[in-house]
């Protein structure tokens, strides 16, 4: 089975097949996959190791992808806030520790869900189509000790609504002043605090 590789449409609409020879990384052998990794065997206290990882993608790739996707680094981010990412740069995937911690049931899902990305990169229809046949997830869920306090805080001049925001807005209005979903300079919004 050939799965195509689409990226996102914001970076550019081509598909590309996957070119199996960029992905050789010393794994010759599959591991035994009677020795696959299940919730039993690694329970959820601590994290299976980074090699259970990869027992697990290995029985998930032969499970649901016919064994066709190609090898990617595993390995767990302490840093991040999110369930996973995938990045095609590295050719690696990233587990995070954190939302793990919190939810140690969703590592499996977590996993389809970063694989599905090996093929495509966006979350549109082929990715979609994807994990509803696999049983993975959209999206991951969410905790307030997963999330990061706003650094900037914006308000509207006309109706006061205050909005918080990671990142700083250079040209944004009030959604609820602005006309026809546009920018409106009238109900620009004002910077009334940044954090540190």
């Amino acid at each position: 089975m050939q799965h195509k590789i689409t990226k996102s449409p914001k970076k550019s609409p081509v598909t590309k097949s996957i070119n199996f020879d960029l992905f050789k990384c010393g794994r010759n052998v599959l591991p035994d996959l009677s020795d696959s990794v299940d919730e039993k065997q690694w329970g959820h206290d601590p994290l299976p190791s980074e090699a259970q990882l990869y027992l697990l993608f290995d029985k998930l790739n032969n499970t649901f992808f016919n064994g066709s996707l190609p090898w990617v680094k595993i390995i767990y981010s302490t840093r991040m806030l999110n369930a996973g990412s995938f990045s095609p740069g590295t050719k690696g995937i990233k587990i995070g520790v954190k939302y793990h911690k919190i939810f140690p049931s969703d590592l499996e899902d977590t996993l389809k869900h970063e694989m599905i990305h090996i093929i495509d990169r966006s979350h549109g229809k082929l990715f979609k189509s994807i994990a509803k046949r696999i049983g993975a997830s959209l999206r991951a869920k969410s905790h307030p000790d997963l999330i990061k306090p706003a650094k900037y805080i914006y308000a509207c001049p006309i109706c006061g609504i205050i909005y918080n925001r990671r990142k700083r807005m250079r040209k944004a209005s009030c959604g609820t002043c602005s006309k026809g979903g546009k920018y409106d300079p009238d109900c620009k919004l004002m910077l009334l605090k940044k954090r540190d």
